[in-house]
């Protein structure tokens, strides 16, 4: 929460905002994010053999044109960590310095793979939801020989009570009485768990999640990908269309997706991308693992568990990707699937 961008900031972030080669836009949060976690995991597991793969890298953060915007995530990191002790954390001495903030960012530059242990990171996922103020997530997954064994989603505007996302709250939570919370399971327990964001201590508990059991396409609530670039809305409509599902899409930023699958505010994600699009890795481990421990299941749109062990993409992916909050729900749209794909133009 405390790296939001500064208030006085306009449209183009008052230069708090750049922009990557894919045209997506990269915030002081952005690398503020990644800087911290980097950190924290190099003090708690030290930094021989500690492998993270994270989307930011330190290019254009290091140019010389860009000293004002390093100082501002300096001071959004260093402000954050000053309150890491409340939480349990190790906090800084002294304040890290630019070359800290840089060498903490750098850290990320595994690429993952078949071996080994390997943290898994996209700071902001749904920068652009995170800009307009809409939902976003932190995410954070561990790897171990290419299986997914944790996953973690910070979602500071997630609305935690049960007006939830699928009671038109589908964006910001306006009208919530609370929003935020982190969303965590663990490879294997048959548990997904729900903490609220309690600003300066601990929360007094955690909540277990349970995905839905409707199975019935007409009652299912489908999420989607708010941008077109890299999703195929029409053929995602077709063939919620040729199930029989009535309610009109859900749209949500980033990884917010798998979260209301875990919650039982939604039934399914589906997202078919365009055939030049590769899946990275940080946009779907942690929600991956969340969902299967809360009783869904998500597969590629063959019914193939995804392969996390390939490095930073999810080679070999089968047209796209599915998440469903039961498996009843998921094997008829594995079989819409097949039989909707043969007359689309994807």
């Amino acid at each position: 929460e405390k790296l939001r961008l500064p208030s006085s900031t306009n449209g183009n972030g008052g230069g708090h905002v750049k922009s990557k080669d894919d045209d997506s836009p990269v915030t002081v949060a952005d690398w503020g994010v990644q800087a911290i976690v980097s950190w924290v995991l190099a003090e708690v597991f030290g930094t021989q053999n500690l492998s993270i793969v994270a989307e930011e890298d330190t290019d254009s953060l290091s140019k010389s044109e860009s000293l004002g915007l390093l100082d501002s995530v300096s001071n959004a990191v260093n402000e954050a960590l000053s309150e890491a002790h409340k939480y349990g954390l190790p906090k800084p001495d002294k304040p890290l310095g630019s070359d800290d903030i840089l060498k903490a960012i750098g850290r990320c530059n595994s690429t993952g793979g078949p071996k080994g242990r390997h943290w898994v990171l996209d700071p902001v996922d749904g920068t652009l939801g995170f800009v307009r103020g809409d939902q976003y997530a932190v995410a954070l997954a561990l790897i171990e020989d290419g299986k997914v064994l944790l996953g973690v989603l910070g979602c500071p505007n997630y609305p935690v009570k049960k007006e939830g996302l699928r009671n038109g709250c589908n964006q910001s939570g306006a009208g919530s009485v609370s929003k935020g919370c982190v969303m965590y399971a663990k490879r294997g327990s048959g548990q997904a768990w729900m903490q609220p964001l309690i600003p300066g201590g601990y929360p007094e508990s955690a909540t277990l999640l349970k995905a839905s059991k409707v199975d019935d396409p007409v009652l299912a609530t489908v999420c989607e990908p708010v941008e077109r670039a890299n999703s195929n809305h029409l053929f995602t409509a077709g063939l919620a269309n040729s199930m029989g599902v009535r309610k009109q899409p859900m749209r949500v930023y980033s990884m917010v997706k798998y979260a209301a699958i875990a919650c039982g505010d939604a039934e399914v994600f589906m997202k078919f991308a365009q055939s030049s699009y590769k899946e990275k890795i940080w946009d779907h481990a942690a929600g991956v693992v969340i969902v299967e421990e809360a009783g869904g299941v998500v597969s590629d749109a063959g019914g193939r568990k995804l392969d996390f062990s390939k490095g930073v993409y999810l080679e070999g992916l089968d047209r796209g990707i599915i998440a469903c909050s039961n498996t009843v729900l998921h094997d008829k749209i594995i079989g819409a699937v097949y039989a909707s794909w043969e007359s689309s133009s994807l």
